[in-house]
């Protein structure tokens, strides 16, 4: 699909009930990208939802449809508040499952209590009144497995019409079995030689217990994982206090419209995103760039919603509301980044989506070895061991170990001031080797400001910047806003300027009152063949001083040059440190003068670098660098970059706070600092090291637990597992995965400590 058709698409958000397991995923995939016009469609099992790129006039009832007829439900989440709808549903779910739980362990705890502890004396099976009490004990086992386990047997069903197999189906085939032998045995227990009479009610109402405890704890501890978004939507206030027709009124957020005036009092949330048009404050931004610095905002200056004004009182013009605003953006891109899969993610899918057939055949097969070859009574060893087979092997650690950690770890970035666009960046970042940066705007300030003015024979100095700065006054560079920004400090009148023509890399040139005025590096002039006399060498001057010259020519003669400087962050020289202590090869790539390129590379720490470079060509260089076999990530401005962003294997883009759209990037820094990179680097291998520790214990579970479930080492050491510890075990693999994914919230980065020290 190319980019043009990507923005031509919509994405559509929904949140999916009825998934139990990792296979259900790729149930509800097939369903969703089996309808016409679904160009992608993406489901997330940690939080249940689904991202679907569509047509732009798609109809999303067929979605929904879709779903249901796969055996699942689906809702739209249309805006920000379905996430905290979302948050109520899953308490109630929380609830509900505690209660089955309780309900299945009041049951079954009596009965392992007395069968397996003798602390209760049962009539024996075999007897009259060991019929009686069994029949009873297995009237009120059937009623608290319908109560506590419908859902798994109601999913089970589903599954079965559809031609699947899920975690419900291992469920309800353990379970059922566990009741529908016991029930034999009750029946024809005359029949069964003495060993073989053992009722299994016990097991089937604990492993329900144990398994709707087990979800009830996950359920919980998934939900923590979308407490970035939580927050963020949190600090979006419910109402504003509009100005309308002279007075101030206060209104829900959602009626303020473009352009209105809003007052904002001290101590208050920004409601919608906006230009001061009156007074100064100082705002708290900490949820926008991560940084506790308040910053200071005067009449002209764009506030952010959802950021809050600490001091003075101020007015301000709406300029984006709804789903515009920054705030709105950067959960969108949060959620869509929560919902992407990285390569490890799509891996563990395919394999789950298999995994329950193959259990339910190893079962099968358990079964057979044991009645054919087990000890007497065969029919129950072989019984005990299949079922314990099915209730231990269940996908869902499997299906959480990746999109776990990917929610927990793109909420952690985005409370950074880090957003992260997509999974496969969050799994190849740490596997970058060669970071390439761009100079301006990334290592340097990004606002230069003009130091020195040359004036050739019989100019002045005030002439030389007033044509150079009516030449610029069309162009948004920031050497041309530099030097318009020098004019009006003079206040020097901008002259009318006609046939203006960008030459991209090296200058702008246009007709001022009659004459044709040229503005430009020395490439520039070169090539329009102009006389430069004696400046090439003051250029070489200034330019060893960090500072890019700019040369004005008047027809065919230079007759005055520009020298622009653009200080080095504070920040870039102890980042490029970090990035190079972290062992990746760091080099500048800029369209500056190679002297002045060197100047600011030596100024920073940077030994490679490549100058004169137009924007076009940075893509190339960064090709022949991933051909030379380096993995490469792109750290630029997101404009002039764009090229690049695209071309290395991860593009970072450095934002300016507002800037969030920027469709080249893989990552967005939402403040100019280059500090975050190697901080999003760091948080890229813990995500990696995580996921792959979550991968491993839940193949390490599966392939330990299942041949032990299905009796190897009896012929060994006599040991045979239990049914119900294989419940537990189960429940505890999937509250394991959780758990660790959740460290990602709060492990230290380097980049933290090194900074405070």
């Amino acid at each position: 699909m190319t980019k043009q058709q990507q923005e031509e698409n919509k994405t559509i958000q929904l949140s999916i009930s009825g998934m139990t397991c990792a296979g259900c995923v790729k149930s509800v995939e097939d369903a969703l990208n089996s309808v016409t016009d679904v160009h992608t469609a993406t489901v997330n099992f940690a939080d249940h939802t689904a991202r679907v790129e569509v047509d732009d006039d798609f109809q999303t009832q067929a979605l929904i449809d879709a779903v249901h007829e796969a055996g699942y439900e689906a809702a739209v989440m249309q805006d920000l508040s379905d996430l905290s709808e979302q948050e109520g549903l899953e308490q109630k779910q929380y609830q509900e499952l505690i209660k089955q739980a309780l309900a299945a362990a009041a049951a079954g705890v009596p009965l392992m209590l007395g069968t397996h502890l003798n602390l209760f004396s049962f009539p024996d099976l075999g007897t009259w009144s060991g019929f009686f009490f069994w029949s009873l004990v297995s009237a009120l086992t059937l009623a608290v497995m319908r109560y506590s386990g419908a859902h798994f047997y109601r999913g089970a069903i589903k599954a079965y019409k559809l031609g699947q197999a899920n975690m419900d189906t291992l469920i309800a085939l353990g379970t059922g079995a566990a009741w529908f032998y016991s029930t034999i045995v009750i029946v024809f227990s005359d029949w069964l030689p003495p060993i073989a009479r053992h009722a299994y009610f016990e097991a089937a109402v604990m492993i329900l217990a144990f398994i709707n405890f087990g979800q009830a704890l996950e359920v919980r501890a998934r939900g923590r994982t979308s407490g970035a978004i939580r927050q963020l939507i949190g600090l979006q206030p419910k109402t504003a206090r509009v100005v309308r027709n002279g007075e101030e009124i206060d209104v829900s957020v959602d009626q303020v419209g473009l352009d209105e005036t809003i007052r904002v009092r001290p101590g208050e949330k920004i409601p919608v995103d906006g230009e001061l048009i009156d007074g100064h404050s100082s705002v708290d931004e900490s949820m926008l760039t991560g940084e506790a610095m308040p910053v200071e905002k005067a009449k002209g200056d764009e506030v952010v919603g959802g950021s809050v004004n600490l001091t003075g009182s101020f007015l301000l013009k709406a300029t984006r509301i709804g789903h515009d605003t920054v705030l709105a953006q950067i959960v969108q891109s949060v959620r869509q980044a929560q919902s992407s899969k990285p390569e490890l993610a799509r891996l563990a899918d395919k394999i789950a989506s298999v995994f329950v057939p193959v259990v339910v055949a190893i079962s099968g097969l358990t079964f057979l070895i044991w009645l054919i070859f087990g000890p007497s009574p065969a029919i129950g060893y072989a019984f005990v061991t299949s079922m314990t087979v099915l209730v231990i092997a269940c996908p869902c650690a499997l299906g959480l170990a990746t999109p776990i950690s990917v929610m927990v770890a793109v909420g952690r970035a985005a409370q950074e001031g880090i957003l992260i666009r997509n999974g496969d960046a969050l799994q190849s970042a740490s596997q970058v080797t060669t970071v390439v940066l761009d100079k301006t705007g990334t290592i340097t300030e990004g606002k230069p400001q003009v130091t020195t003015v040359v004036a050739g024979d019989g100019h002045t100095e005030d002439r030389v910047v007033q044509l150079a700065a009516s030449l610029e006054q069309q162009s948004e560079h920031p050497l041309a806003t530099a030097i318009v920004a020098a004019a009006i400090q003079k206040q020097l009148e901008l002259l009318p300027l006609t046939g203006f023509e960008s030459v991209t890399g090296k200058g702008v040139q246009g007709v001022v009152n009659g004459f044709v005025y040229r503005l430009g590096n020395l490439a520039f002039m070169e090539q329009e063949i102009v006389d430069t006399g004696q400046f090439p060498e003051l250029m070489d001057h200034h330019a060893a001083q960090g500072e890019t010259p700019i040369l004005l020519a008047e027809e065919g003669t230079v007759i005055g040059m520009i020298t622009v400087s653009d200080p080095v962050k504070q920040e870039s020289v102890t980042a490029i440190q970090h990035m190079q202590a972290m062992g990746k090869q760091v080099m500048m790539i800029t369209g500056d003068h190679l002297i002045t390129a060197q100047a600011i590379a030596e100024q920073v720490g940077i030994t490679d670098l490549r100058a004169g470079v137009l924007p076009q060509d940075k893509a190339q260089i960064i090709k022949e660098i991933q051909e030379a076999g380096a993995n490469v990530g792109m750290v630029g401005d997101g404009i002039n970059d764009a090229p690049a962003l695209a071309q290395a294997d991860v593009g970072i883009a450095i934002g300016t706070g507002t800037d969030i759209a920027i469709e080249s990037a893989d990552v967005v820094i939402m403040q100019g600092s280059l500090q975050k990179v190697p901080k999003m680097m760091q948080l890229s291998a813990l995500t990696t090291n995580n996921i792959k520790q979550n991968l491993f214990m839940a193949f390490f579970y599966n392939v330990l637990a299942i041949p032990i479930a299905a009796g190897v080492l009896y012929p060994m050491i006599g040991m045979l597992l239990n049914p119900m510890i294989a419940g537990a075990a189960m429940a505890m693999s999937s509250l394991t995965v959780v758990w660790n994914a959740n460290r990602l919230r709060w492990l230290p980065l380097q980049q933290e400590q090194q900074t405070q020290n």
